[in-house]
């Protein structure tokens, strides 16, 4: 007998839903929890991109755009990117998508077929498992752990068999924060073009590095635009998490192939988004800088505070995630989240939902109000000293 579940897809059925929501769902509605856990930033959109936006509301511009995007954005973009040596066709090389969350569902559609192998370094993003799984792709889980949560060229190469097809990786990282660094992302090129794999880098956390840290794409190593697949976007750098605004640049031969699925898919993103994302790249970086040090800043009242607990930590170079190990309580990572919003009203991620790697650590979002932290880390203190063994 047909049961109500044979209506419904296996593969969607056999999906789990984002951990990530799951605890974010714990909170809704609770004013007394300070949340440590959604990434999202906690400024408004620059008012010159919303002005921007404002204005074109008000000229009744409010139609499609060419499913690629509007061409002064994509050339807006093209000249951003050179600022990381990276060199593309804005005519061709170069989609505008909803958010870079539908860049990596398009890229992932576009050159996995079911058996193909794809390398995913965790913990990572919640998407890119599921969303690779659903292509009937085998996932081959590289645990970063190992290394203080960043991967190695061996780690990859090792990793390698005749059925693999891609690499993901994720630099600045989240859920860590760490990045690549770049000697070790050069190797790591030599080995993707040494077997001819396609890597698709999420770089939507570029223009969030502290110190004296600089971002590095991999396409931008010799030879390497061939065999990349670059994603970006304004969510993070920007604080346009709700406009759905990112983009994907790659060759020219696979973008043929991308932009069949967004026609059908997206059409495009809105057009509002996208003239105020145009405004951002022309006029709004001074925001962007404001936002980049103030995270800094908090990074660095979490840290201190984090490894004055007794916890395990690395200090991040880039996002707005800091990753503590807080196997020292004695609790699992979900065990530990659950109590501390329970107990102590305070939201954090498990690590285990980003993947191997990820037991005994949780993630903490700094991008939060400075004072709601400071409150957020003495409850988490007074946690940490009564199970701490």
């Amino acid at each position: 007998m047909n049961t109500r579940s044979d209506k419904f897809s296996a593969k969607i059925t056999n999906t789990p839903p984002s951990g990530i929501r799951k605890f974010f769902e714990l909170i809704q509605g609770r004013d007394d929890i300070i949340s440590l856990g959604v990434g999202e930033p906690d400024f408004s959109t620059p008012w010159v991109m919303r002005e921007e936006a404002y204005y074109h509301l008000e000229q009744g511009h409010t139609s499609y755009t060419s499913n690629w995007g509007l061409p002064e954005l994509r050339e807006e973009i093209v000249k951003y990117l050179t600022k990381y040596t990276l060199n593309y066709n804005s005519k061709s090389e170069v989609l505008i998508t909803i958010g870079v969350s539908e860049a990596v569902d398009a890229a992932l559609r576009a050159i996995l077929n079911p058996n193909d192998e794809i390398i995913i370094c965790e913990p990572c993003y919640v998407s890119y498992q599921p969303l690779a799984a659903l292509c009937d792709t085998k996932l081959i889980h590289l645990d970063t752990s190992e290394n203080n949560f960043y991967p190695t060229a061996e780690q990859i190469e090792k990793a390698i068999t005749p059925a693999t097809k891609a690499l993901m990786l994720c630099s600045p990282s989240n859920p860590t924060g760490r990045i690549i660094p770049k000697d070790e992302l050069e190797k790591i090129a030599k080995v993707v073009k040494k077997h001819q794999i396609w890597v698709i880098s999420d770089e939507v956390y570029s223009e969030l590095v502290f110190d004296d840290n600089k971002h590095t794409s991999i396409a931008s190593f010799p030879g390497m635009k061939d065999y990349s697949i670059v994603l970006n976007g304004f969510s993070k750098s920007f604080a346009m998490t709700g406009w759905r605004i990112g983009f994907i640049c790659c060759p020219e031969d696979l973008m043929e192939q991308i932009y069949k699925l967004h026609q059908y898919s997206s059409i495009c993103a809105p057009i509002m988004s996208q003239y105020a994302a145009m405004e951002g790249l022309r006029n709004g970086w001074h925001e962007v800088e404001k936002m980049r040090i103030s995270y800094q800043q908090r990074r660095n009242l979490m840290y201190k505070a984090l490894t004055k607990m007794g916890l395990e930590v690395t200090e991040p170079e880039g996002a707005f995630y800091i990753f503590p190990n807080i196997s020292s309580t004695g609790l699992s990572s979900e065990e530990f989240a659950t109590k501390l919003i329970e107990k102590y009203q305070v939201a954090v991620v498990p690590g285990t939902v980003f993947g191997k790697g990820g037991e005994g650590f949780i993630r903490c979002c700094y991008a939060t109000d400075t004072n709601k932290i400071k409150i957020a880390l003495e409850r988490m203190a007074q946690m940490v000293t009564s199970y701490k063994k």
